[in-house]
């Protein structure tokens, strides 16, 4: 595929990206089908903090995505806190079969937001839309959501590999769009990764009265 490259190309960006949201919720799947096209079922949950990276092109420029994986459970919440820290994305994961856990989305974002660059790229992703009968989300409800919290939003199942991959790459290329255009305005002489995303102000899609309506699992 024409995004993906040579490991030994030069790096031109590396952005950071983490995952978050409450255990079980898929999150390690996700990153697992992303980075290496994989899904595990007997997957445990994830201990501590890990990252895993893929080296893809945007607009002809090399970009490294490296994605967090902060796990759920509440006794790690503080050591994965600082971990928002440089991260210019983030995906915020629900399981569309457990309320719970898209009822939780408010805090976790309050949690990010209080950690994370202010106008830091944030996708709000229903997983696990291969169980449809069990929904106890309607996607109404996380339209809503996101649109409040000027967030994207798309439905994803790891299993069956739905909107994984374009949900990661609707982030990067966000955050891709929001840094080249900085670059141009910043003087020649600076790093285009200093200050990222400083004083930027973020135009997304949900800003649009029908961005909402887009990003279902079964389109």
């Amino acid at each position: 595929m024409s995004n993906y490259v040579d490991f030994n190309q030069k790096i031109d960006y590396v952005f950071k990206v983490v995952l978050i949201g409450d255990s079980a919720v898929g999150k390690s799947q996700l990153l697992a089908r992303f980075a290496r096209n994989e899904f595990s079922i007997d997957s445990k949950a994830t201990i501590g903090v890990e990252f895993q990276t893929k080296t893809l092109s945007i607009d002809n420029k090399t970009v490294k995505a490296q994605i967090w994986d902060t796990a759920g459970q509440e006794r790690y919440r503080a050591v994965t806190s600082a971990y928002y820290r440089g991260a210019v994305g983030a995906m915020l994961v629900y399981d569309m079969t457990k309320r719970q856990s898209f009822d939780h989305m408010a805090r976790w974002l309050e949690e990010l937001r209080g950690h994370a660059d202010k106008n830091i790229v944030i996708m709000l992703i229903g997983n696990k839309c291969d169980l449809g009968s069990l929904r106890a989300v309607p996607q109404e409800d996380a339209q809503e959501f996101a649109q409040r919290e000027n967030l994207f939003f798309m439905e994803t199942s790891a299993l069956e590999s739905t909107n994984v991959e374009t949900a990661f790459l609707t982030v990067l290329t966000e955050i891709y769009r929001i840094i080249s255009k900085k670059t141009l305005t910043a003087n020649d002489d600076l790093d285009p990764n200093s200050g990222l995303l400083k004083g930027t102000r973020i135009i997304v899609p949900s800003q649009d009265p029908d961005a909402g309506k887009r990003g279902g699992c079964c389109g």
